[in-house]
């Protein structure tokens, strides 16, 4: 009985897999081929598992995930994403830290993190953060196709001037709208106080099918999700992120400079080969 239902719930999600691909073709791609970059249409018209990614986000609801559609691949287009490459974006992003790639949870998810206090809210270099956000979700949804990402916000040492909300607005829909179904959960970590009201209001955008995605942790209780090897050591890990060096095909790799003279091996590079 069991592997009946099973079977005609496999059924179903291919009726509606090609619903949509149908559909799509239909009401959006003969309004404009200009909207979308060719190479995310054919993708869409071959790859099951990312309409089945847009359907499932949107419990399967045809119409709402065809808006997905939509406005993903227009984003992706407007972003340039398919070509995006390490010399497209600023080198002194790569340095400073404030965004990486880097560990897993406890339940094997990789680890995307974003310190908090690096960030500035400048109109001259959004852009640059934003594409740099796509860079590495677009790097590793090509590396590990289907596999969730934890998202990491570090708060510590943080204050107001730090909170960007158009930045972080953006990064809530690449999870919501751009890569549907990537985020596993999203952990606040030595939150202030002071930012309750804003946390608030991002809680908000979140939406209800992600909003129970939402922890809120202190440097102890992050514990209970990461293990140490992957933690910095301000929060009692054992990894140090003084200062990143950049890695590239171009250059050779550099140590990444350690006050408190922690083990740093390859693995803890910011940008390789092998990432």
């Amino acid at each position: 009985m069991a592997e009946l239902e099973q079977h005609e719930g496999e059924q179903d999600i291919e009726k509606k897999i090609e619903e949509t691909r149908q559909k799509f073709k239909n009401e959006f791609l003969q309004e404009s081929t200009d909207k979308y970059d060719s190479r995310d249409v054919e993708r869409l018209d071959k790859d099951d598992a990312l309409v089945e990614g847009y359907l499932q986000w949107r419990l399967c609801v045809v119409e709402d995930a065809l808006k997905l559609i939509d406005e993903s691949l227009q984003w992706r287009k407007e972003f340039g994403v398919n070509d995006l490459t390490e010399s497209a974006i600023p080198r002194w992003m790569f340095e400073t830290g404030a965004v990486y790639l880097h560990g897993y949870d406890k339940e094997g998810n990789k680890l995307f993190w974003f310190k908090v206090k690096l960030h500035v809210k400048d109109t001259k270099t959004i852009m640059d953060k934003k594409k740099y956000v796509a860079f590495w979700l677009e790097r590793y949804a090509k590396k590990e196709p289907g596999m969730p990402l934890t998202v990491i916000f570090d708060m510590a040492e943080s204050g107001l001037s730090n909170i960007d909300m158009e930045f972080v607005k953006y990064i809530i829909n690449c999870f919501k709208v751009y890569y549907p179904k990537f985020l596993s959960k999203m952990i606040i970590v030595d939150m202030p106080w002071i930012m309750n009201a804003a946390w608030k209001i991002v809680k908000s955008w979140l939406g209800p099918e992600a909003v129970s995605k939402l922890k809120f942790a202190s440097r102890s209780e992050v514990h209970g999700f990461i293990d140490p090897e992957y933690l910095p050591a301000h929060m009692g890990g054992t990894v140090c992120y003084n200062v990143f060096r950049y890695w590239t095909k171009r250059t050779r790799a550099h140590q990444p400079i350690c006050k408190n003279k922690l083990k740093v091996t390859k693995n803890n590079f910011l940008l390789k080969e092998s990432d």
